[in-house]
């Protein structure tokens, strides 16, 4: 059994668009509904649990209806933060799934993952136990402390931004988070499910990522998604292959990179 996980229960303060960045229409579509069509109609995904605003529940669940997303079994409001959402989305599986099936936790404002990545998380999981799909980065990478001097400048060819998905068997995915949710400090820094499992000692698996895997947070996002959207409607009506050369995968451990 294969899962998509999907939490999308942000505000969008970020956006300033006054609804939910996950709502926002681009191309005649919310971004959540473009999201969730990549893995209705990915061929290995049986199931997907949406965990949404809580304000915004019953929307979705016409919108589930409206674009026929009849692999979406569940729709349940998110919590107080986006792992409490993922927690929630997770216990509902659990209930009604085996523990060894594969979840994909996936943000439901990255409405363009690759198909191929996708199967390589599934891939992973049953090779490596989980999966967390990266990109190298090809900027300079800073860490300051206050904002204001720096204080390391890491080796750029040992730099990579995760992204999502990040895919686990349920059973060990629930584990951990049983695990973070007794201590004293909780979900605190823990930005991620790659964060969380090596809060635990567990080591994270790198799987490849597509560079256009955006999250769509700031307005400029927005801009960015429907480029793409046109690159690969172009590449469907023209055979352009711009899909593959601006979307296309990225290794996870390329080959020669330099600082």
């Amino acid at each position: 059994m294969n899962i998509a996980i999907i939490f999308a229960g942000g505000s969008g303060v970020r956006m300033g668009a006054g609804i939910p960045k996950q709502f926002l229409e681009i191309n005649g579509k919310p971004v959540i509904v473009h999201t969730l069509q990549l893995f209705q109609y990915h061929p290995e995904i049986d199931k997907i649990y949406v965990a949404i605003i809580a304000d915004y529940l019953d929307y979705m669940k016409e919108l589930v209806l409206d674009y026929r997303l009849t692999k979406v079994v569940k729709v349940l409001p998110g919590g107080s933060s986006a792992q409490d959402s993922i927690y929630r989305a997770l216990k509902a599986a659990e209930a009604e799934n085996p523990g060894d099936s594969v979840v994909l936790i996936h943000d439901g404002v990255r409405p363009f993952i690759s198909r191929e990545v996708i199967s390589d998380n599934i891939r992973c999981v049953h090779e490596k136990g989980n999966a967390i799909t990266c990109t190298p980065c090809f900027e300079t990478i800073l860490i300051s402390e206050d904002g204001n001097a720096v204080q390391d400048v890491p080796p750029r060819r040992f730099a990579y931004s995760a992204q999502a998905p990040q895919s686990f068997y349920l059973k060990d995915i629930l584990a951990a988070h049983n695990a973070v949710r007794a201590t004293e400090n909780g979900y605190d820094n823990l930005v991620d499910a790659c964060t969380l499992i090596r809060s635990q000692g567990i080591e994270a698996h790198m799987v490849e990522g597509n560079r256009g895997n955006i999250k769509v947070t700031t307005p400029e996002d927005v801009y960015m998604f429907r480029a793409l959207l046109q690159y690969r409607e172009n590449e469907e009506a023209f055979g352009l292959g711009l899909t593959d050369r601006l979307a296309g995968r990225v290794p996870a451990q390329p080959k020669n990179r330099k600082n």
